[in-house]
């Protein structure tokens, strides 16, 4: 079955990073777009990034560009997001998406504070 697990979020301080891993399994991974959304309390769950699978076309949001990088190992079966520059407006569960567009799986999401 399909499964993907996050790793690597945590608490930092403003302008801190952190680098955010999503290990996949039970499906073509080096074919399939993967995403990272977040949530934080009170609000939907928002696009963070995308990445293509066979080409490796990205995609970010606004409030991310330049702040934020995926990336993909095809080989590893795993997802990237490094996070630079973080801000409090950055705390949020992060969670890492397969599929097309809106993703078909959704992985357990990983928890990111950013805090002094």
């Amino acid at each position: 079955q399909v499964q993907l697990v996050e790793s690597g979020g945590g608490l930092v301080q403003p302008g801190g990073s952190l680098r955010l891993s999503c290990a996949a399994s039970g499906f073509t991974f080096s074919l399939s777009r993967m995403s990272w959304y977040r949530q934080a309390p009170g609000k939907e769950r928002e696009l963070v990034a995308g990445i293509g699978g066979p080409g490796g076309d990205t995609r970010y949001a606004d409030s991310v560009k330049g702040r934020f990088t995926i990336s993909r190992d095809n080989v590893k079966n795993t997802v990237y997001l490094q996070l630079n520059s973080l801000q409090p407006e950055d705390t949020a569960v992060y969670y890492c998406g397969a599929g097309p567009s809106t993703p078909n799986y959704w992985g357990q999401g990983t928890q990111v504070t950013v805090s002094s």
